[in-house]
């Protein structure tokens, strides 16, 4: 779809939670923003390195980072995305445990980072090494799954404002992650939201890391380029 057309989830929202969004105090996200800031300066036992020691201040040093994730690490070859990337520095840098997928502690840096991108538009690299994925995120968005035999395209392409139930099909959008939905009641991340929908439509849920959702998370982002990034948000 043309720029012009591309409409955040929080276009498809009420008003209730478009206010809660606006609302630097009210909105919930912040919680996992404060964490994410704690941690950012917080040494490691292992070896006193904290983010701030290698990367300064999180609003100079990370603008920009978010926008362009998923991306080919350049040492593995693998398809990373903003969570990997942490981990990664996590595990290397710091000599901690990884993070565990979906934490809060995870959550909070992931936050934080794509925070210092805020109001920037998505920007992913799809040429090269991360052709393919993105080939076969395109194929995974347009294929048919699950019990229900429906694919993303047909949710999120053809019937965007439609109604489900009481509320209006969104474009599926992934510039608000990680989000804080009220169904949750927590934050969480795009992989969690993708994890949501293959359940929605009973189909195979892959496991916890799979290339597979880095492959979609990169078509989306693609296919929502141009569209700011909006941290920290609020959906239904």
């Amino acid at each position: 779809m043309p720029l012009s057309q591309l409409k955040s989830g929080l276009h498809f929202s009420g008003k209730d939670v478009q206010a809660l969004q606006a609302d630097e105090f009210a909105n919930p996200a912040q919680l996992w923003l404060s964490q994410g800031a704690q941690a950012w300066g917080q040494p490691s036992a292992a070896n006193g390195r904290s983010c701030a020691s290698c990367h300064g201040a999180v609003a100079t040093s990370m603008k920009g980072v978010a926008t362009r994730y998923p991306a080919i690490d350049a040492t593995s070859g693998r398809l990373f995305n903003l969570e990997d990337r942490i981990n990664q520095c996590t595990t290397q840098q710091q000599k901690r445990p990884a993070l565990q997928p979906d934490s809060d502690a995870l959550l909070g840096l992931t936050l934080l980072v794509a925070q210092a991108s805020q109001g920037m538009p998505l920007q992913v690299n799809i040429n090269g090494a991360a052709k393919p994925h993105w080939q076969k995120g395109a194929a995974l968005f347009n294929q048919r799954q699950g019990q229900l035999n429906l694919s993303c395209a047909q949710c999120h392409d053809q019937n965007y404002g439609q109604r489900l139930y009481v509320d209006p099909l969104s474009q599926g959008q992934p510039n608000g992650y990680p989000v804080y939905r009220l169904e949750w009641q927590k934050l969480g991340s795009l992989e969690r939201r993708l994890r949501s929908c293959y359940s929605g439509i009973r189909a195979e849920l892959p496991p916890w890391g799979a290339t597979e959702m880095r492959q979609l998370a990169l078509y989306l982002m693609w296919r929502g380029e141009g569209l700011p990034i909006e941290v920290p948000a609020v959906r239904k």
